[in-house]
């Protein structure tokens, strides 16, 4: 009851928070948020909470959690998340509060450099670009000044740089308390850190990844924590999966090779036979990898005759169980010579160890025949990633996270569908939890419209492409620009664009063609730009005021049935007894396409145009599904009412 009183005080328009904010307005939703993480936090119960847009989610976890007394761990669904809360939000609250709070910012340990790495590039032979002398010289002087050891600090330098894959303090490549620099690691000092902090913010990425590493003796970072929040909950079913699962790539092989190579000869204990069987295992990773070799895209390994039993990989590959069998082999022969080298040294190890875990994770893949794992090969660009993945990773969330903390609050602006939350509950394995449905702040009834055409084809019928470039130039007058257009795929994007780059007269930005935030700044700072997009613009982008007046999106966003992993959840969700397209594939449509949809009213003085170009959500049955699940803005199918709309700004 106190904590209850607390936050409604701070909260109020007398409190801490209306005295600092210089736009603050009284929001009784986030109030409400604010007390029910309290409740959940000090009755050590899990909650769901949807926060509409406009709620003020953030200050209405971290105030309950500030109080709490309790380590916390904060996790976002990116890096630029992260920032927000760790270099703008948490100190407002500092200053609001007048008082300071103990918080670690935390990234990847890929984000950090590595001191025995910069140590030894200098005996490189050869670096990655003829511009690598020039950025070397400003790592290693930065690395003399840097508190952190965080890449990003280096904004001088090109985001893709080759050369920092070669310094960052990767797990794989890394000795641990065997290293000679561990004291000064700054993966060590960020660990400890964390340790005398009271909030740890982190990403969904690096939770995960030390979450699959928890039970191991190597490898975590984050220490014991009591309460876990995650923002944007909507998004840790993918992530989860890709950590609880297994990867095996030609670049990983062809690094192992180098490393092993370099470290020999650096050390001076190279000798020609071990040299040999280096080079050999390079040969093998080549010959292994060339059987999954073909179009870009992701395909499920099926089951292929080796020696000595079944293998999984490509139907056409008639010696894929032959080469799998002597990589593995060479794996082994390698492992052996380095045991073997006379003067041992923690890269060594590190290389050992290596050799073990991808021969060991390759067998997982490529031999094993769980029902519970989909099995399945990624090729994008020179890269093949092969993956096992698990199905369902409800269970693994439930024993390892779920029942391991005391409080795990999930919050998102679309984490329900049909108005409740047993769609993400039943994927995450949360069995027992709190509930609240905070509806959004903003005023959709007046700020905007919804517009579906009733005239168009449906989107795999003959005919879309053409009718949907039509609606579409009439939509864009109409709003003059300012639009996103977001699209389902790569392939419908280009099609549209190149269909209206000609027919347009503004200007007109794709993704793909600079950076994700170059062509925001861009878009930002152009009148009348429209931005053609995909999956990466749905979510996390927030571009407020008039620039963003509309909102188009080409068809309801089903995942690809034929993916792999989606694939196997269909098939899992049908076998134990569901209807996987109502239990799965709807609800996840629902929750992507309210992302979507959430791009255009981003504050209380927006207005603007959503519109859908899939007539199936008015034609079908389950149309309806979608239609309960979105902002309440008022629906339309008369082109004639947006023009009006537009044109009469009250």
């Amino acid at each position: 009851m106190i904590l209850r009183e607390e936050l409604d005080r701070i909260l109020g328009p007398d409190g801490e928070i209306a005295a600092n904010h210089p736009f603050y307005e009284h929001r009784p939703g986030q109030i409400r948020m604010a007390q029910a993480v309290g409740h959940a936090i000090e009755e050590k119960r899990h909650l769901c909470v949807e926060a509409g847009t406009g709620t003020g989610k953030t200050l209405a976890y971290l105030l309950p959690i500030i109080l709490s007394d309790k380590r916390v761990v904060v996790s976002t669904a990116t890096k630029n998340l992260q920032e927000q809360l760790f270099f703008r939000d948490i100190p407002f609250l500092e200053n609001a509060l007048g008082r300071k709070f103990s918080v670690c910012y935390m990234k990847g340990r890929s984000n950090y450099l590595c001191w025995s790495k910069l140590e030894a590039i200098d005996k490189e032979q050869y670096l990655f670009s003829p511009h690598d002398p020039e950025y070397l010289k400003i790592i290693k002087k930065w690395a003399q000044e840097t508190a952190t050891g965080d890449r990003a600090e280096l904004s001088e330098l090109p985001d893709n740089l080759i050369l920092w894959h070669r310094l960052d303090a990767r797990r794989e490549t890394c000795a641990g308390q065997k290293c000679r620099n561990f004291e000064i690691c700054f993966i060590t000092k960020v660990r400890q850190q964390a340790l005398e902090s009271d909030i740890i913010v982190v990403n969904h990425h690096l939770f995960f990844a030390d979450l699959s590493l928890r039970q191991e003796d190597f490898g975590s970072i984050l220490p014991d924590y009591a309460v876990l929040v995650f923002d944007e909950a909507h998004e840790i079913e993918d992530v989860a999966t890709q950590y609880f699962g297994l990867a095996v790539s030609n670049y990983r092989l062809e690094e192992l090779a180098r490393d092993a190579e370099k470290t020999l000869q650096e050390t001076g204990v190279s000798t020609a036979y071990l040299a040999g069987q280096i080079a050999r295992l390079g040969e093998r990773a080549t010959g292994f990898f060339a059987c999954f070799q073909g179009q870009e895209g992701r395909y499920v390994l099926q089951p292929v005759e080796a020696e000595g039993g079944i293998c999984r990989g490509p139907q056409i590959a008639d010696s894929l169980g032959d080469r799998y069998v002597a990589l593995r082999l060479q794996l082994d022969v390698v492992r052996g010579g380095l045991q073997n080298v006379p003067v041992q040294s923690d890269r060594i190890e590190a290389l050992i160890r290596r050799c073990m875990e991808i021969g060991d994770e390759l067998a997982a893949i490529l031999e094993n025949d769980s029902n519970e794992h989909v099995y399945w090969c990624e090729i994008r660009g020179r890269g093949i990633f092969l993956r096992a993945s698990p199905i369902n990773v409800a269970p693994l969330l439930k024993e390892r996270l779920f029942a391991c903390v005391d409080s795990a609050v999930l919050t998102s602006a679309t984490l329900s569908t049909a108005g409740n939350f047993l769609f993400v509950r039943s994927r995450l394995g949360l069995e027992v939890t709190d509930e609240l449905i905070v509806p959004s702040h903003f005023d959709f009834e007046h700020q905007s419209i919804f517009y579906v055409p009733r005239n168009i084809p449906e989107p795999r019928e003959e005919g879309w492409i053409r009718t949907a470039c039509r609606e579409l130039e009439t939509i864009l007058e109409s709003s003059r620009g300012r639009a996103f257009v977001l699209f389902t795929s790569y392939f419908q994007m280009e099609q549209v664009y190149r269909s209206l780059e000609n027919r347009l007269p503004f200007p007109m930005l794709m993704q793909g063609e600079r950076s994700k935030s170059g062509l925001l700044e861009l878009f930002r700072s152009t009148p009348n730009t429209v931005l053609f997009a995909t999956s990466s613009f749905w979510q996390g982008v927030d571009v407020q005021g008039e620039q963003l007046s509309c909102v188009v999106i080409d068809k309801l966003p089903f995942s690809v049935p034929s993916d792999p992993v989606t694939a196997a959840r269909i098939a899992y969700v049908n076998e134990s007894g569901g209807n996987a397209f109502y239990d799965y594939q709807i609800p996840s449509a629902i929750i992507l396409l309210k992302q979507g949809l959430g791009r255009l009213i981003r504050s209380k003085t927006d207005r603007g145009v959503l519109a859908l170009l899939d007539k199936r959500i008015l034609t079908k049955r389950y149309g309806r599904m979608f239609l309960q699940s979105l902002p309440p803005a008022p629906l339309t199918h008369d082109l004639h009412q947006v023009r009006a709309f537009f044109n009469n700004p009250d």
